[in-house]
């Protein structure tokens, strides 16, 4: 395992941990969701399945988020966790180990950032796992209720417990939100024609599964939709882990021989 700092186009710094495979068969970035960091069980859960088909993982913190890059959460929007994952893999180009097409995985906001790049370089993502996903601003909008929307607005900031860090309060700033709104998956799903898996708990209330199955009905190539029974949003129960393990070593031995 390699750990080291890179820096992105405007000079901050992110983690990165890479973990290398000797008779390497493929490279997958990780990304995680908002808030989120690369240590995250269910993050070391998808590195750890891909390690074991002999891939070359790459995980990451972005900017402003809990991790060990530079920035502040309250700044984090999807703008710049899309140009943190673009900035990692235009580091990888130069590393022996880099190689054309990768794979991504990413979890939440990590989901819309991976899907986002494999709509922009279809030619460079050899299959997609967004997991959890965020499919657009407007769904997500959704999941918040007016009176969460409005006080979010009034005061400027959505104030929440950190589940992953507890002790620590996560303060974001409504322009977040506006931000969000700037995205959609929907308009250019065609473009995505690489096998796709999604993957979502039967209980998330922030990417509903309603919301991933729009996304799944309109995909045009090789896709899967799991529902894990049972599961929230960010996945961290033992027998939940071990079913999500199985489900993307099933379909790495399936699509990406």
């Amino acid at each position: 395992m390699e750990k080291l700092l890179i820096k992105n186009r405007k000079g901050q710094n992110i983690s990165v941990i890479v973990e290398g495979s000797e008779n390497q068969r493929g490279l997958v970035f990780v990304m995680h969701g908002l808030g989120g960091f690369k240590e995250q069980v269910h993050i070391e859960n998808f590195a750890s399945t891909f390690l074991e088909r002999s891939y070359t993982v790459v995980r990451f913190d972005t900017t402003n988020t809990l991790g060990e890059s530079d920035g502040d959460y309250a700044n984090a929007t999807v703008t710049n966790y899309f140009e943190d994952l673009s900035d990692v893999i235009k580091w990888a180009k130069d590393r022996d180990w880099y190689m054309e097409p990768f794979v991504l995985v990413g979890h939440s906001l990590g989901g819309i950032c991976t899907a986002l790049y494999a709509q922009k370089y279809p030619q460079k993502v050899k299959a997609l796992a967004p997991i959890s996903t965020v499919v657009s601003g407007k769904l997500s909008v959704e999941t918040y209720s007016k009176a969460k929307l409005k006080d979010w607005e009034k005061t400027g900031w959505l104030i929440k417990p950190s589940a992953s860090k507890p002790g620590i309060m996560k303060k974001l700033k409504w322009s977040h939100l506006a931000d969000r709104l700037k995205y959609d998956l929907l308009p250019d799903v065609s473009k995505l024609t690489m096998p796709v898996l999604l993957i979502v708990g039967e209980a998330d209330t922030s990417t509903l599964p309603r919301h991933q199955k729009i996304l799944f009905e309109k995909l045009p190539g090789p896709r899967e939709l799991h529902i894990i029974k049972g599961a929230p949003h960010t996945f961290v129960d033992a027998k939940h882990l071990e079913e999500i393990k199985r489900i993307i070593l099933n379909w790495i031995d399936k699509e990406l021989k």
